[in-house]
């Protein structure tokens, strides 16, 4: 199944061992996930692995993160997007994770703000849009 995974939903599997966010890169690692990756989701992950201030509080060194991010790099399918498409989201620097879903054939994209996805003014109802809870529940039925 193809996935694309939220910038925050990263960070969090980074800060919290034992959270959904945790499992859900553990299934792209293990190859149960296809995540999707494009130049602009890289650079947000680069960008905020980088951020030493973000992980003040948990003993991860930058080079671990580095390592992590390298090691999900490896499982990620690479989109390149040709047509931005615009869907108009509350945050508009969210609008390339549903350009980089619906590019890549994406069934979810997984992120902690669905209330940032929810006044699109253009849908795509084949995708879907959960939390990793949520994610991982509806996986299981």
């Amino acid at each position: 199944m193809k996935v694309v995974i939220d910038t925050n939903v990263f960070v969090s599997a980074i800060m919290n061992a034992d959270g959904a966010p945790r499992q859900v890169i553990r299934l792209c690692l293990e190859e149960q996930l296809v995540p999707l990756i494009s130049n602009a989701l890289f650079a947000e992950y680069e960008d905020v692995c980088e951020r030493d201030s973000l992980f003040d509080d948990r003993f991860i060194a930058k080079e671990e993160r580095a390592a992590l991010l390298n090691a999900f790099l490896s499982s990620c399918l690479w989109i390149p997007i040709y047509y931005l498409w615009r869907p108009n989201l509350h945050d508009e620097g969210d609008n390339h994770l549903i350009e980089l879903a619906v590019g890549g054939g994406a069934s979810a994209l997984i992120t902690a703000n669905k209330r940032d996805f929810a006044q699109a003014e253009l849908l795509f109802p084949q995708l879907e849009i959960h939390t990793a809870g949520e994610f991982l529940i509806r996986r299981k039925l």
